[in-house]
């Protein structure tokens, strides 16, 4: 009774996706190798061994891990407190530290590592439940706890491995049978690639106890990842931005690693030229102040991308690790020894001399798809000039109203930021109806979200249309004359008949910011630049910038009559979250009904101010 049960839920929750091809990756006479068979196989530890005794940085990496494992030791384990509706720190803590200790004992077999993460273990899967009504929760448990049981399954002691192997069965893969918790099979978002790696890796672990249960969790995965998995198309941008890459995009990684590991051959997927495609997205989004184009709900730093390593590897290219080459220099700081996945760099990363990688070729990355990106550098090499453009749409997930936006590097400075997101807890704990992503919802009240506090237009002091988006509708890879241009009237809907901005980066050294605008009715256009920079307003079309001993100063070159303003960035409302040591600069101007209009802002780096010599040009006549 308790199988047929199982199996008419099964039925229930891939109802669902019935409009994916069939495809049984396991079939009941698949067998898959013994323990250990999750990412890394018996005996691939001396792979690893000769990568670390060969480079200096990657022995450098794998004393970390260790390091951070001994700080592991006398703490107390995770326990089941959550804040506000989420259990989702404790669940992160507890992978990061049984991954770390299950790596440790995999390459050192000290006891003391598998004593560690044995009690981890144990504590987590003594919890009531893993908070199944925020399944990412589960998921992230799942993963953790189906790595500790795997790589430690022979040194188990038999009374653990049951209770362990019971937990991922009863508070991981059957809450995800039930049609209230998994909604997520359906998304085309992160939480369908976390939640599906998740219950993927349960499901490994517990193949021989669970053979039937096992199979139909995988091979609903394998079906429903498809989803998100498309969502890279056509050239691999990642739509929710730089830091869901890290989060959905890893966790799609791990799934496609550990399955096609125990399988001993490739998925096939949908949407898996797309996928790959992804790397040079990521490669391309940080800046070389080592910022991120931070976009939508993301935060400013750069990160340490395991994912990456995978990516280069499968593709053989080496160069898609050049910015992770960088940041591994900096793997013994917290903040990289924070990231929960962070030993399976050691898995995808065997084998990859880091001194001969080299920079990418391309300084421009254009993608289209749901939310197109455009960014454009200098060079690899220096502290170059780097712009992040943007067009999309407000009704993406983790979106906001910053259709047109952009960032700006120079000199190793960010000059032109964004805000990125808010702490969803700071939020949802005092009543914002943050989810709602109708026009009028709350969600847009919230400073950091709606287009006045983005590097972008506002019209009539209004909100962008969440139903709009903005295209990208061309763009050069003309050395001299790198740019893009969105087109993004539907933003600005019954206000302006036609809005396109163009970006431009002139000779490798400054920017050009050109809008072209047709009013539908009469228009006060405000263009507002965040930054974090000391401004000084040094006339009625210049103001200049300064940080860190260097300068920038931007300049308006039309239209010829414009108010210059400086907005304030503190909170506007008691739930909004502080931006010290910010301004947002720009200006305003009137238009009449039917009239147009060019806007054009230089943004030039001190070391430029000499080089001007670019008259201005309509984006029509740009290169193409």
């Amino acid at each position: 009774m308790h199988r047929i049960l199982i199996k008419f839920t099964l039925l229930i929750a891939l109802g669902g996706l019935q409009q994916l091809r069939a495809q049984e990756i396991l079939k009941p006479d698949t067998r898959l190798p013994s323990h250990p068979r999750i990412l890394l196989l018996r005996g691939e530890e001396s792979q690893i061994t000769a990568t670390i005794a060969s480079d200096e940085t990657w022995l450098s990496m794998h004393r970390s891990i260790l390091r951070e494992c001994d700080s592991m030791l006398n703490r107390p384990p995770v326990e089941h407190v959550k804040i506000g509706r989420r259990l989702l720190d404790k669940s992160r803590e507890c992978l990061r530290r049984v991954f770390f200790l299950s790596y440790a004992w995999r390459m050192e077999h000290d006891p003391k590592y598998l004593a560690r993460a044995e009690k981890e273990l144990l504590a987590v899967c003594a919890f009531s439940d893993w908070n199944p009504t925020h399944f990412l929760d589960v998921a992230e448990m799942t993963l953790a706890v189906s790595i500790g049981y795997d790589w430690l399954y022979d040194a188990l002691n038999p009374f653990s491995r049951a209770g362990i192997r019971q937990a991922i069965v009863e508070k991981g893969l059957k809450p995800s049978l039930e049609p209230q918790y998994n909604s997520w099979l359906k998304a085309s978002h992160n939480w369908n690639q976390v939640c599906n790696g998740g219950m993927s890796y349960g499901a490994l672990a517990v193949y021989e106890d669970e053979p039937e249960l096992a199979r139909n969790i995988i091979n609903r995965a394998v079906q429903s990842v498809e989803l998100p998995m498309q969502e890279y198309g056509p050239d691999g941008g990642y739509p929710e931005g730089y830091n869901y890459w890290g989060y959905g995009t890893s966790y799609n990684v791990m799934m496609l690693s550990a399955l096609e590991k125990a399988l001993g051959r490739d998925l096939g997927l949908k949407g898996m030229d797309n996928f790959l495609k992804t790397a040079r997205f990521l490669e391309n989004m940080a800046g070389p102040s080592h910022n991120a184009f931070n976009f939508f709900d993301a935060g400013g730093g750069e990160e340490l991308h395991p994912a990456m390593f995978w990516f280069a590897a499968r593709e053989n290219d080496p160069s898609l690790l050049w910015m992770e080459r960088g940041r591994m220099s900096a793997a013994e700081s917290r903040h990289y020894l924070g990231n929960t996945l962070l030993p399976a760099i050691m898995i995808w990363g065997k084998g990859i001399p880091l001194k001969a990688i080299t920079a990418p070729k391309e300084t421009i990355w254009v993608g289209a798809g749901k939310n197109p990106v455009a960014l454009m550098r200098s060079s690899w090499t220096d502290t170059a000039t780097f712009i992040g453009f943007k067009g999309g749409s407000p009704s993406t997930n983790h979106a906001h109203m910053d259709v047109g936006s952009f960032v700006m590097d120079a000199e190793g400075v960010r000059w032109a930021m964004d805000f990125g997101m808010q702490n969803y807890e700071s939020l949802e704990s005092k009543g914002v109806d943050l989810w709602n992503m109708k026009q009028n919802s709350q969600r847009w009240q919230v400073f950091r979200y709606n287009n006045f506090a983005h590097n972008t237009l506002t019209v009539n002091d209004s909100l962008q249309r969440v139903d709009g988006k903005g295209r990208i509708s061309s763009f050069s890879k003309t050395p001299a004359f790198m740019n893009a241009i969105v087109e993004m009237p539907e933003l600005y809907k019954d206000q302006l008949s036609a809005a396109k901005r163009g970006i431009a980066l002139v000779d490798h050294s400054y920017v050009i910011v050109r809008d072209e605008l047709e009013t539908a009715t009469e228009a006060t256009i405000r263009w507002t630049m965040a930054t974090a920079a000391v401004v000084t307003v040094i006339d009625d079309h210049t103001i200049n910038f300064s940080k860190n001993g260097k300068t920038m100063q931007l300049e308006v070159r039309s239209p010829v009559s414009v108010t210059i303003k400086n907005w304030p960035t503190t909170p506007v409302h008691d739930y909004d979250a502080p931006n010290p040591g910010t301004s947002l600069v720009g200006f305003e101007f009137h238009l009449p009904a039917h009239a147009s209009a060019a806007i054009e802002v230089l943004l030039v780096p001190g070391k430029a101010m000499s080089t001007i010599k670019q008259k201005s040009l309509p984006l029509a006549n740009w290169p193409k």
